[in-house]
């Protein structure tokens, strides 16, 4: 099962001025492509060929450093285009993943904070999420391409804190492209999606 890079759900321009036409079309159409081109070229020939995308990552892991690379931020991205739409963010979150928050974080303004400071102490290059782990809803982070797929978690939410993610619109201000992804960009219902019955 190759991958394929798949289109953005909204135009270039929908997610501005808090994502750029010009971000977006560095990390979708060359970054993102990159990861899928790479990662069709080092799948080939190896024991994870055929499997689905999830199975390569965590087979991967640990075992194939570049294929896992590059295999899982594909997975990373075809949700992180997901996790964003225009008029998205802030606090207009689904009941049922806003009670889990409450009850797992102890606030919608706490998790915020915990999510912002956890992709502003990623070190380098990252992810910030939410992710179920034991039942519950955590914030975590993770270096490079990494996801809570690996470390026996689900994400359900992920901004990246790659330096190309971010730098064309706001330089070396990290802290506030995550504060514009929670406020403006969210897609909480895809998130909703993602918690399902987890």
């Amino acid at each position: 099962m190759s991958f394929s890079l798949p289109d953005l759900p909204y135009s270039y321009d929908a997610l501005a001025p808090y994502m750029s036409r010009e971000t977006l079309e560095y990390h979708h159409d060359k970054h993102h492509l990159a990861y899928v081109n790479n990662g069709n070229n080092l799948l080939r020939d190896t024991e994870w060929e055929g499997k689905s995308l999830e199975e390569v990552v965590k087979g991967s892991f640990g075992k194939n450093a570049g294929l896992f690379n590059n295999a899982g931020q594909h997975y990373n991205h075809i949700h992180f285009w997901k996790w964003m739409k225009p008029g998205g963010g802030g606090d207009k979150i689904p009941g049922e993943l806003e009670k889990r928050i409450i009850a797992d974080l102890g606030s919608v303004a706490e998790m915020k904070e915990d999510f912002i400071q956890a992709g502003v102490t990623q070190f380098g290059s990252g992810w910030a999420w939410l992710a179920i782990k034991d039942g519950k809803i955590v914030v975590t982070k993770t270096p490079n391409g990494e996801s809570p797929l690996v470390h026996g978690a689900q994400p359900i939410l992920g901004c990246d804190v790659w330096e190309h993610s971010y730098y064309i619109d706001y330089r070396n201000r990290r802290p506030d492209y995550i504060k514009a992804f929670l406020d403006h960009l969210v897609n909480w219902e895809y998130v909703a999606e993602m918690l399902g019955g987890k």
